[in-house]
């Protein structure tokens, strides 16, 4: 948006376990709330998005998902200013919604009644983009979540950030670590795994599962876990890595069509992909040949895999060379002229 001529204010919400913002070229505002999950969660920062919004200058409004959608459109209404709806998920089918119909049912409404009203929207795939054309007939624009080209890999060693030198490496990351996304089902693979080591770094709700299991499996010497870091701290994790994992479940809509961040994480870092086999992360991976598929959660079906991939090193040389191909291709260089389009209109 800056290379587009704009003038860059992020709000967002700070909770309590928030980790600190990084240095930003731009203004930013995270509001505190007194209240951080549940119904009164999502309406007291609406709120106070309103507000905020209602009594600053903006010349245009761009909207992260549903939760942040009716404050920003109800604003662009009253000072009659453009905005975009940029949609990084399916929000009504995720798993926190998919079992609870009535709340379910208030974000639908929310949606309808905006999303009727809107000519075009921003989303993360063609698959997403393709249920909103159908259900509400718009223009959808799809910029996909592709980190900048990593030119250099950083200058680290498993010395310096203390992993062993004799074992695998193996990666789960990101911070929606959560439930149905496969990470219970491949700590327990690691039981039949040996000489790796399964790093698993950020947040989730299932985190505090996940080391129970390990535990009571006794894994700690094949498991790790490391918080939340920035992502200049978190590369040099990855790139050190053999294999990196995407498991999500196609338990509802919203992780069936899902793209996640980590797998273009992967990409730019040279690390192979296992993944869970959904129509989107196949169309990537199979596009340019650079991982293998689970054929199902079972964690043996998960353990075979890891061996038969760790195993086949001329298997492992033709993904470390195709992924240096993706890599030119999947980045933020490339995927930013669609978005520096859709914003031009407004500059």
């Amino acid at each position: 948006m800056q290379k587009a001529g704009f003038k860059v204010f992020l709000i967002g919400r700070r909770l309590r376990n928030s980790p600190p913002m990084d240095t930003r070229s731009y203004s930013c505002k995270r509001m505190r709330l007194y209240v951080e999950k549940g119904p009164l969660f999502y309406a007291w920062f609406n709120i106070r998005l309103f507000f905020l919004l209602l009594f600053s200058k903006q010349d245009l409004l761009v909207s992260n998902d549903l939760d942040t959608l009716l404050p920003n459109f109800i604003i662009s209404r009253l000072k009659r200013i453009p905005l975009v709806y940029d949609s990084h998920e399916y929000f009504t089918e995720t798993p926190e919604l998919t079992g609870r119909p009535i709340v379910q049912k208030v974000w639908k409404a929310i949606e309808k009644y905006v999303l009727s009203r809107m000519d075009e929207m921003i989303t993360v795939n063609e698959s997403i983009a393709g249920l909103f054309r159908e259900k509400y007939g718009i223009v959808v624009h799809v910029v996909r979540n592709v980190p900048f080209r990593l030119h250099l890999k950083p200058e680290s060693s498993r010395e310096q950030l203390n992993l062993p030198a004799n074992k695998r490496l193996l990666i789960l990351q990101g911070s929606g670590i959560n439930i149905q996304r496969g990470a219970e089902e491949l700590v327990l693979s690691m039981k039949y795994i040996d000489d790796s080591l399964l790093l698993i770094i950020g947040g989730g709700d299932v985190l505090p599962v996940l080391k129970q299991m390990c535990k009571a499996n006794k894994l700690d010497d094949k498991i790790m876990f490391l918080p939340r870091m920035p992502y200049a701290e978190l590369i040099k994790y990855t790139t050190l890595a053999d294999l990196g994992f995407t498991l999500d479940k196609p338990t509802n809509l919203n992780y069936r069509f899902s793209l996640p961040n980590k797998l273009f994480d992967f990409i730019q870092a040279g690390v192979p992909v296992i993944a869970s086999d959904l129509p989107e992360i196949r169309r990537i991976i199979e596009s340019y040949q650079i991982g293998n598929f689970i054929p199902s959660h079972e964690p043996e079906d998960i353990a075979r895999v890891i061996r038969e991939s760790i195993d086949n090193k001329a298997l492992r040389t033709k993904w470390k060379n195709n992924l240096t191909f993706a890599a030119h291709q999947l980045c933020w260089e490339n995927e930013e002229k669609v978005l520096l389009k859709i914003y031009g209109q407004y500059s």
